[in-house]
């Protein structure tokens, strides 16, 4: 078991407007994001599912071609080698999951 708080936690910033808090297990990472009003998540892929939490604000998921606006309370599963991009609408907060955990971000 581990008792994690996320204040201790370094910011993680890989794209201008977007600053988390990650953190990772064996078999996933999280990511809990702040992100500017306007900011914009540039296209890309990895073979990680991954699972979209906002919990604050809108957000338009651009998810294999097909433009998603999100809200509050609203969840998406990014399968595995989908091309995504994304733009926060408002100030957004958002909890990522991806499995397995992310290499990349460690």
């Amino acid at each position: 078991m581990s008792k994690i708080n996320l204040s201790e936690l370094p910011d993680f910033a890989p794209v201008a407007g977007f600053r988390g808090k990650l953190l990772h297990s064996q078999q996933m990472s999280v990511a809990h994001w702040t992100i500017e009003a306007g900011a914009e998540l540039p296209e890309h892929s990895h073979p990680h599912e991954q699972i979209t939490n906002l919990l604050e604000g809108e957000f338009v998921l651009n998810l294999e071609g097909t433009a998603i606006k999100m809200s509050a309370g609203e969840v998406i599963v990014i399968p595995g080698g989908a091309v995504h991009s994304g733009r926060a609408v408002t100030g957004c907060k958002i909890i990522d999951v991806w499995n397995p955990p992310r290499e990349d971000y460690q």
